[in-house]
């Protein structure tokens, strides 16, 4: 049962963040972005504070790692949510940016090997690059918008999902020593005093345009509790036991649990299409999965058919 701990881990993990976009779009109408990330931010960190001493499960950073945690914070969620923003806000098409926003399971194997030294099979490569083929097919089905808008939105989202793979790359880098717990909660609050200042600067005086209202602030709470605290945990876990090649992987599955839940609480309609690209998402995911039985998941181990 250990073995299939990181897959449960990072599986539910993605299930959370495919919600959090329906969530994210219902407190859009209500609050600005910047205020909306700051607030769920805020709460998060708060949550696990006061979670993290009443359990005494909060660890002290070592003065040495403490450059890690800072890189970490700063790359995301803080410069991630950035470019993205500003990526989307460049774009003409949402179909184009969804296609490059899915493209950080391509990235990662390069990252993992340069950067961490991680194997990469060819396994890993062919999977990644079915599943990823199974996201541009789900994006595109019953979707002709294709208009690339400004190069700067290009290079902006592709920024992003570089940031993205580096912060899984930082993750695997930071000492096993510290928990997956207390991992998240020093990243989430140096990347909160990042975005507390631009909050100030930005949203501050516009306070009084918004609408705080029950339902946005419910919405708040669940990305802060679930899409803030509990998946990020479990990614980080999974990062560590499974590698960056092969948990950001499962990156692919976040708009097909996008699409399932659509389906199942707003009944929106699933043509064949997105159901074969669904499909072939998880086919691929297996394909990258696949370890043979001599090959181990410690980097000390001989090198597989490696690239």
């Amino acid at each position: 049962m250990r073995r299939f701990l990181p897959y449960t881990a990072v599986v539910t993990a993605m299930l959370i963040w495919g919600s959090s976009p329906i969530a994210t779009k219902l407190t859009l109408g209500y609050l600005n972005p910047l205020t909306l990330i700051t607030m769920r931010m805020s709460l998060a960190v708060m949550l696990m504070l006061v979670a993290g001493l009443l359990a005494g499960s909060l660890q002290r950073i070592e003065k040495k790692h403490l450059p890690l945690f800072l890189i970490g914070g700063f790359i995301q969620p803080f410069l991630y949510y950035v470019l993205e923003t500003y990526g989307l806000r460049l774009s003409a098409s949402p179909t184009v940016s969804e296609v490059l926003l899915s493209t950080s399971p391509l990235m990662a194997p390069l990252f993992a090997y340069i950067l961490v030294h991680e194997r990469v099979t060819w396994n890993n490569i062919v999977g990644i690059l079915l599943s990823t083929a199974g996201v541009v097919m789900m994006v595109f089905a019953g979707n002709a918008s294709f208009s690339i808008g400004s190069p700067w939105g290009i290079v902006l989202l592709l920024a992003a999902v570089v940031m993205a793979v580096l912060y899984t790359v930082v993750l695997r880098k930071i000492p096993a020593k510290y928990n997956s717990f207390s991992t998240v909660f020093y990243i989430e609050a140096v990347s909160l005093l990042f975005f507390l200042p631009v909050w100030a600067v930005v949203d501050a005086p516009r306070l009084d345009q918004m609408k705080f209202e029950a339902e946005p602030l419910c919405a708040v709470a669940y990305l802060a509790v679930f899409a803030s605290v509990v998946a990020f945990v479990l990614f980080c876990y999974a990062v560590r036991e499974l590698g960056v090649t092969r948990a950001n992987a499962f990156n692919n599955t976040r708009p097909v649990f996008t699409a399932l839940i659509m389906l199942c609480f707003f009944g929106e309609h699933m043509p064949w299409m997105k159901w074969l690209a669904m499909a072939i998402v998880i086919i691929g995911l297996f394909i990258c999965q696949y370890q043979k039985k001599n090959v181990s998941l410690s980097a000390k181990n001989p090198n597989p058919e490696k690239i």
